[in-house]
């Protein structure tokens, strides 16, 4: 079942379900991916976004969120930053399982290897070969400088 689809299963069975907080997530996580069909389409891709870039969606959601719950927990919005952490438990039910430092460290360097990184000039090409196959398996913003370290 593709992403968008299993998106609005989740969508239909919170309003049978009455269940005004995940549907609110759900119809913000759907609004994302029509608004990206949107833009696809201006660029000529008539099928819209693919799984990789909802995952990328989702993703980049769950990233705005956790900044949002950080911003609100040092101004001493505890309950904006408990909706915010809710919101995000709703969206990565929809993610794959993130991978840990051990087994990103594996991928980094299965990435360098098939490329054939030898120095830090080719880390765009490590970064492109990770996020092609681990797209919202992990945080990217950590694992750039694991790469730096490894091709430094």
């Amino acid at each position: 079942m593709e992403l968008r689809e299993t998106v609005m299963a989740a969508l239909k069975q919170a309003m049978k379900d009455r269940d005004a907080e995940r549907l609110s997530t759900l119809r913000l996580i759907n609004a994302a991916i029509k608004d990206r069909d949107i833009a696809a389409r201006g660029e000529g891709r008539e099928d819209g976004v693919d799984n990789t870039e909802v995952l990328g969606i989702l993703g980049k959601m769950v990233k705005q969120r956790q900044e949002s719950a950080r911003a609100y927990e040092e101004g001493g919005r505890i309950d904006l930053a408990e909706q915010e952490l809710k919101e995000i438990g709703f969206i990565e039910e929809f993610l794959p399982r993130q991978l840990t430092e051990e087994e990103a460290g594996k991928a980094v360097d299965e990435a360098i290897s098939a490329v054939g990184a030898t120095s830090i000039r080719d880390m765009g090409k490590v970064m492109g070969a990770l996020k092609e196959r681990y797209t919202g398996q992990m945080d990217f913003g950590s694992v750039g400088p694991m790469v730096k370290a490894r091709l430094a």
